[in-house]
């Protein structure tokens, strides 16, 4: 993904809804974990909008996904998204979908989460 330009409603919703009172890295990665959690209306329909060595995914593959991974598989940094994959239940990073499918406060997480990667951002 690409470095995208700063979009001040996007950076004041993260300032004041994800990482509002996080004082670390541990603590901003559990604000992203719990927002995207208490955001996500699941199930929903996502696509793979990039190739990533640890996921399956083929480009533009459809999935659902049906909630978040354990905040213990999220605690690098990553956010995982489970999802509903050849009959199995599989955990992938959700940087790696876009939604096709959901509500609007869907699709504004994802998009917020997404906003996170792409300019940068680190814990």
């Amino acid at each position: 993904m690409t470095k995208i330009e700063k979009d001040e409603v996007r950076e004041n919703r993260i300032d004041d809804e994800v990482i509002v009172d996080a004082y670390g890295p541990e603590e901003q990665i559990m604000g992203w974990y719990c927002y995207l959690d208490e955001k996500l209306e699941v199930p929903f329909t996502a696509k793979c909008i990039e190739l990533n060595v640890i996921s399956p995914l083929e480009l533009n593959e459809e999935v659902e996904v049906i909630g978040m991974a354990t905040d213990s598989a999220c605690e690098k940094g990553e956010m995982f998204v489970m999802i509903n994959w050849q009959g199995r239940k599989l955990a992938v990073p959700l940087s790696q979908l876009a939604v096709v499918d959901s509500d609007e406060m869907t699709r504004e997480a994802v998009e917020d989460w997404h906003y996170w990667v792409n300019r940068g951002y680190q814990f």
